[in-house]
Order: C-alpha cells, then structure tokens, then sequence
C-alpha cells in the first residue's frame, strides 16, 4: 500500500507536529506520575503501607475468612456460570427459531436484561424475591444479564458459520435440530469460545457485586476485616484491598489460561481430524 493511501484519512504529522506529539506525551507521564505519587504519599502519611498493617494476615482467623470469601465467590460464579450458559443457549434458540413468536418473545427477553442495570437488578431480586438468600440473588441475577449476553454471542457464533453449511446440510436431509446441533454448533464453538469465556471473566468480577446485599464473597469479607481490624496505625484498607485484588486478577488469569488451553486443544483437534480426513 502506497503512503499516499495510507494518509488519505488524516494528515501526515509534520516535524513541528512530532515534537509536540511528543512534548505531550511527556507532559502526560508526568503528570499521571505526579497524580500517583500524590496518592501514594497521602496514603502513607496515615500509614497504610506500615508493616504493622499486615499484621492482621497472620491471624488465622483472618485468613479462614478470606478462604471462606474466595469459596462463596466461586460458587456463585459456578452456578451463575453454568445457568447462565444454559439460558444463553435457550435464548440463542430462540432468537433463531423460523417461528416468529417464539423469535419475538426471545428477543424481547435477551433485550430488556442486557439494557437492566446488573446492581439494579441484584438488588431489586434480593428485595423482592430473596430476601432471605442473598445467594440466590445474585446468582440470579448474573445469571439473566449474563445469559442474556450469551444469547448474543452464541447466535453471533452460529450465523458467522457459511450459510453453504446448513444448505447442504438441509439437501441431505437433515432436520434444523440436526443440522444446529451436528453442523453449525461444533463450527460455531471455536469461533465464538474466547468471546464466551471472556463474558464469564466478567461474571466472576460481577460476584462482587454482592457485597451490596450482604452475601459473604469476597470483597465483602474484605472490607469487614478493613473495617473491623485495628492495627497501631489505623484500619488496614490499603493492604486488604491489594490482597483481595491480586486474588481476583488470579482467578481471572486463571480463567483465561483455561480458556486459551480450550481453544488450542480444540485447534489441535480439529486438524488432526482434517489430516486424517485427507
């Protein structure tokens, strides 16, 4: 591609423009720099990066109840990972059903729970529904707007696959049930599998969300033990909320490992079916 084609959007940058590209880009560092280390300053002039606010990690009670937090967040990320997949595909179904009601009632679904606040709809389940189990609240609810999402990305997926493939498929023969669930799934899979697990690394964040009715995950065990733990210096804030977050950036890494070796498994599969096949 020739340059000239290359610019045909914009204007090339002069020499005048490169240096204050450049200044600029400076003169930002600098100033996210200055913004931290202010931060960082006002934080440890109360104390919070004293070695007196780790004390209370060596407590076992302390860290039974992270262990507790981290087991009641995975849990509610289990369930509402696997409703939500199930429900997604039901809803991708429905969206792609030849029968127009059944079309129109799982598209009006899959829209009003994608447009619902999740912390709207958390709370107003807990208040209304659940009461009494603010697990079955939010799982619930990550359970709908999740599902709904997936709705999205499953049919997305399955109309992605060349329409020469179900066309086939239907001169051979085959039912719709058959050709979805034999011919456009399994190819849909690979295509839509990051988009997929990348939607349940965001229904393991959305746990958090808990915190606001009570259910003991693990952000809410971490601000009781911030808010309720006195060390010489003050409460342990800072320290608390750098082991909750390296905990949750784990878990998501953790995922997202497991989804890249998915995939490669899968990629592997795949052509070892198609060297066999020529």
């Amino acid at each position: 591609m020739s340059s000239s084609s290359s610019t045909v959007l914009y204007d090339a940058p002069g020499p005048r423009a490169k240096v204050r590209y450049r200044g600029f880009g400076v003169l930002s560092l600098l100033g996210i720099a200055a913004l931290l280390w202010y931060a960082y300053d006002r934080l440890a002039s109360t104390g919070q990066f004293s070695a007196a606010m780790w004390n209370p990690f060596q407590y076992t009670a302390v860290q039974q109840r992270i262990v507790d937090g981290l087991l009641n967040t995975l849990s509610a990320f289990g369930v509402a990972a696997a409703l939500s997949l199930v429900l997604g595909a039901l809803l991708a179904a429905g969206r792609l059903s030849d029968h127009r009601p059944v079309r129109a009632a799982a598209t009006a679904i899959v829209q009003f729970f994608r447009a619902m606040p999740l912390l709207i709809m958390i709370f107003a389940l807990y208040h209304s529904m659940f009461a009494t189990s603010p697990f079955w609240a939010l799982v619930t609810g990550l359970t709908l707007y999740n599902g709904a999402v997936q709705a999205e990305i499953i049919r997305g997926g399955v109309n992605a696959v060349p329409r020469g493939q179900s066309e086939a498929a239907f001169a051979l023969g085959l039912r719709k049930s058959q050709v979805m669930l034999t011919i456009l799934v399994p190819q849909a899979v690979r295509s839509m599998l990051p988009a997929i697990i990348g939607q349940l690394v965001v229904t393991l964040k959305d746990t958090s969300l808990g915190w606001l009715i009570t259910y003991s995950e693990l952000l809410y065990v971490g601000k009781l033990i911030a808010s309720n733990t006195s060390t010489p210096q003050g409460y342990p804030y800072i320290p608390v909320t750098i082991v909750i977050s390296v905990i949750y950036i784990g878990m998501c890494l953790a995922l997202t490992a497991l989804a890249k070796w998915i995939e490669a498994r899968g990629r592997r599969g795949a052509n070892r079916r198609t060297s066999v096949a020529a």
